[in-house]
């Protein structure tokens, strides 16, 4: 900017300067031509004042000149951290382009709200669902996803990712079913149509089928882009045009209505920027209607020039109605395809994909007969919930950064806008991006679908810096922004997250050795590892400075609090364990047994990448690296605790330390009474005694021999009841720890200290399988451990969500019983592949 203002302002210069030089010899000449018999000094006169304004022109380019030489104006630098990485974005590539990109353009892309729908582009056109709910008596709206709303159950039985879905919500005496179904016509617009089914059913006996239901549909431009209403006026006739309009993307588009049941129908039109408080506008419109008239219904009136319409449904159950999307509408096809997606032609559309969706769920998991049909409904429900809470967002991180200047603002600057199709955890409570939750989401996903699990690590990959960092939380958009405190937005560039997606990749790399995969596939992966490899350099060699330790080929997880004096002991959030105890007092002594595991895991990856590309030269420096990771005798020396048999984390570490009440005091204030963090021991560098999760890495990362020793040690960890076993899965932390199950702060339960995981438990069956296969003195105790924590594992899964309707975030060790966020069908769905016996093979 600054340069071409100046050579602005130069050209400006010469051109006044000419343009004056120019008028003056001109009108000399003509004067000098009027009076020919004058004074020749009038000449000369004439001339030297030609002369000095050309001469003042020079004058003026070179103070200009000068100027801008001897006072530069500073460029703004952008900083580094939110610098995107200078490499081809994954996503350009041809493979997620032409009929993949709009294969996938449309999807229930809105994980956050009960049942969603948008396009995968910034600034979609949104649709979705609202009811009325009853609780204690009192009318509530029901939209976004909240474990408040108290509903018996929810998620998608089924949901193939792609072109199908069905949803059943219980809302007390309500049972919802939601049914979505894509399909693209030669006629059609950019991603064709969609229809969605609603079904309202009750659990009330027939003679008390009187009820009223009242349901929300809704249209929505997120670019604010005008909505027209249908009909006349709303006055829906035959064609039932709910609402219809034009985008550059879709074309002409109507949104069209059906039902033989006998409904009222009512809308409201807003014109808003702030779609994601849709249900505040609904609620507002319907108490003033409420206060007016006495009923319950929208006021069918409209803001001029709305972007959102909002139809109101009241209808007797049982009720049945479908909602159709056409784009392209202004062609010939528009009433058939219509048709296709209502009655009885929507109906046995659907059963086909249901049917389709069962067959392949079967093909791709195989799994064993011993696995009743209980058990299959759950994991087709446990991947459809995966699968149906991917989601589309679109917007920017904010970034922790020290102000250095103008641009920094709070000490948050903004990462570059940028798009994430990415799975979600869970669709109440983290409906958003978590970079290590993604590498478990994957590992179901690819064996689903190849291409979509592509286009997501491709994603995610786009978001890497210069640096090689990669926010771990992704907050993008108002409707992610709206779910998560202001304080928890800003993400930290020190601070990392476990690289899970090498375990994706090296099943990847892993099944293209052992033909897993079609040509066109093995070809697809092919194309990406090559592209992708720049990138995951980098985000290795991020790892390798970043987070290193004090001696060579050491690391921790940085951002451990070392000042705190509420925790018992300082989270290290960065390596997903929260809680998990490590050294009591955070130093750069310490040394973390599971991030050297992880980076292990990638460098080996890294390797097996660079052969299979044939780039040799870069395949050594990463196999000497794994090499070095996995030597045996150098990790015992570093980690392993002879007397407790077990592995450990090292730093400056303390037994004694306790949370105890003390009387703080405020200044200019009273004291008040607050749990804080006391020491009774001087802490020494030191192993750091707490067997759990991170004590099992080395033999999840299958870094001990079969032969040695220390395998059986880890099979008494992991089969003694006092220690890690329980009759549900695997405590995270034994028994024995002086940490087990304790509070972290005054508002802080245990997380991480005892609580059953299934992504943990998931890595451990996988090493079970692995040496339960391997010859060995240990093959046949293995087995047999392996059998019974793969038993209990699916019993206590399948019990929950029989009593609960949920899949669980986390489970209790003493009762089993479902805990934390609800539905969790993040890395909790791999008990999909722990059903199915799906591990990695090399």
């Amino acid at each position: 900017m600054t340069r071409i203002s100046r050579r602005n302002t130069q050209v400006k210069a010469r051109s006044s300067s000419d343009g004056d030089s120019s008028f003056n010899h001109h009108d000399s000449d003509r004067k000098t031509r009027k009076i020919s018999g004058k004074s020749s000094n009038l000449k000369r006169i004439l001339a030297l004042i030609t002369k000095t304004s050309m001469l003042f022109g020079i004058l003026v380019f070179v103070i200009y000149f000068m100027k801008d030489f001897l006072n530069p104006v500073e460029e703004i630098v952008q900083p580094r951290v939110i610098t995107p990485f200078p490499a081809p974005k994954l996503m350009d590539l041809p493979m997620f382009q032409g009929d993949h990109r709009e294969s996938l353009y449309w999807g229930t892309y809105r994980p956050n709200v009960y049942f969603g729908i948008r396009a995968r582009t910034p600034q979609s056109l949104l649709a979705g669902l609202m009811w009325i709910g009853v609780k204690d008596g009192r009318y509530l709206m029901r939209h976004v996803c909240q474990d408040s709303d108290e509903l018996s159950t929810y998620g998608w039985k089924q949901h193939n990712g792609r072109d199908y879905g069905r949803q059943v919500l219980v809302d007390q005496d309500l049972t919802l079913t939601t049914s979505f179904l894509k399909s693209k016509d030669k006629e059609s617009g950019y991603g064709g149509d969609w229809g969605v089914r609603i079904e309202a059913q009750s659990e009330k006996s027939s003679e008390d089928m009187d009820k009223i239901t009242h349901l929300f549909f809704y249209m929505a431009d997120e670019g604010g882009s005008v909505l027209s209403l249908g009909g006349d006026n709303m006055g829906i006739h035959d064609d039932r045009i709910l609402a219809f309009g034009s985008r550059n993307d879709v074309g002409n588009w109507q949104l069209h209505f059906e039902s033989k049941d006998y409904f009222e129908l009512h809308y409201a039109g807003f014109k808003t920027r702030h779609v994601h408080n849709l249900s505040d506008l609904v609620q507002v419109n319907l108490a003033t209607q409420t206060r007016k008239i006495g009923r319950l219904q929208l006021s069918d009136t409209s803001d001029d020039a709305p972007n959102v319409l909002v139809f109101q449904i009241a209808a007797m159950i049982p009720f049945k109605a479908d909602i159709v999307f056409v784009s392209g509408s202004s062609g010939s096809s528009t009433e058939e395809r219509v048709k296709s997606f209502t009655g009885d032609s929507f109906s046995s559309r659907l059963d086909q994909k249901k049917n389709q969706y069962e067959e392949k769920f079967q093909e791709v998991f195989n799994m064993s007969d011993e696995l009743n049909s209980e058990a299959m409904t759950v994991g087709q429900a446990a991947l459809g919930n995966l699968l149906g809470g991917i989601g589309y967002f679109y917007g920017q991180s904010k970034i922790s950064h020290p102000p250095s200047s103008t641009i920094v603002a709070d000490n948050h600057i903004l990462y570059w806008p940028a798009e994430l199709y990415t799975a979600v955890p869970c669709r109440p409570f983290f409906p958003r991006g978590f970079l290590w939750d993604e590498g478990f989401h994957q590992l179901l996903i690819w064996r689903w679908d190849i291409h979509i699990s592509l286009d997501i690590i491709g994603h995610w990959l786009d978001l890497i810096n210069i640096d090689g960092w990669i926010p771990r939380e992704q907050i993008l958009g108002a409707e992610a922004l709206s779910k998560v405190p202001s304080e928890f937005v800003p993400q930290h560039p020190t601070n990392g997250n476990p690289p899970t997606l090498f375990l994706v990749l090296r099943d990847l790399v892993c099944g293209m050795k052992r033909n897993k995969f079609t040509a066109a596939e093995k070809n697809a992966i092919s194309i990406f590892l090559k592209q992708a490899f720049i990138r995951l350099d980098a985000w290795f060699q991020w790892f390798s400075t970043t987070q290193s330790g004090k001696e060579e080929n050491t690391y921790f997880w940085h951002g451990r609090d070392n000042s705190t004096i509420r925790e018992l002991n300082p989270k290290s959030l960065s390596s997903g364990l929260d809680d998990y105890p490590r050294a009591s007092h955070p130093s750069e002594d310490e040394r973390h047994l599971d991030l050297r595991c992880w980076m292990y895991l990638a460098a080996d990856c890294m390797h097996s990448i660079s052969e299979f590309l044939e780039d040799r030269e870069t395949g050594k420096d990463y196999g000497r690296t794994a090499k070095l990771l996995s030597d045996f005798e150098l990790l015992n020396q570093m980690h392993f605790d002879h007397a407790y048999g077990a592995y450990f984390d090292y730093g400056n570490h303390s037994e004694k330390v306790r949370l105890s009440w003390r009387l703080v005091e405020k200044a200019g204030d009273y004291p008040i009474r607050e749990l804080v963090r006391e020491v009774l021991e001087k802490p020494e560098v030191k192993l750091v005694p707490h067997i759990g999760y991170v004590s099992l890495f080395p033999f999840m990362s299958r870094l001990i021999p079969p032969e040695s020793w220390i395998l059986e040690k880890q099979l008494d960890l992991i089969s003694n009841k006092s220690t890690l076993w329980t009759n549900y899965g695997l405590r995270s932390l034994a028994k024995t720890s002086s940490i087990y199950m304790q509070r972290n702060t005054e508002h802080d339960p245990p997380y991480w200290r005892g609580q059953i995981w299934m992504n943990m438990n998931y890595l451990i069956l996988s090493s079970l399988h692995y040496y339960s296969e391997v010859d060995g003195p240990y093959k046949d105790r293995t087995k047999v451990i392996y059998s019974d924590l793969r038993n209990n594992l699916i019993r206590n899964v399948i019990r929950n969500y029989n009593e609960t309707g949920y899949l669980w975030e986390q489970y209790d060790p003493k009762k089993g019983k479902g805990k934390g966020a609800r539905p969790f069908t993040g890395w909790t769905a791999l008990i999909v592949l722990i059903m199915a016996e799906a591990y990695t093979d090399c």
